[in-house]
């Protein structure tokens, strides 16, 4: 009786190391998921700027467009005008990508080795 109880002793300490271990990996896991949930999270942010920039677009054209009706004469330097406006509303466009891809794909959580 005495070296069972010993033994079951034995098999109860071992598995509670191994259940120390499990719960550590399953920390790390929990982590390292949080972290790709998070990056997925600014992934979607970042490219929900694309709307705002063709928002900004259809905003400059609109403006050039009811300009020009209003007064024609001035359609040349409101074209100029406009063509900046669009240039710096492009500009903002192609930072959400890049930034989409830099989030993605630079920034990695790597597992501790």
């Amino acid at each position: 009786m005495e070296v069972q109880a010993q033994v079951l002793r034995i098999i109860n300490k071992k598995s509670k190391k191994e259940q120390r271990r499990k719960n550590v990996t399953r920390k790390v896991f929990s982590r390292l998921e949080m972290l790709e949930g998070a990056k997925s999270i600014g992934v979607g942010a970042a490219t929900i700027a694309l709307a705002g920039a063709t928002v900004g677009i259809g905003n400059v054209l609109s403006s050039l467009i009811h300009s020009v009706a209003r007064n024609p004469s001035l359609a040349k330097q409101s074209f100029g005008y406009a063509i900046l406006g669009f240039a710096l509303t492009e500009a903002i466009a192609l930072f959400a990508p890049m930034m989409a891809f830099l989030i993605s794909f630079v920034f990695r959580s790597h597992k501790k080795s």
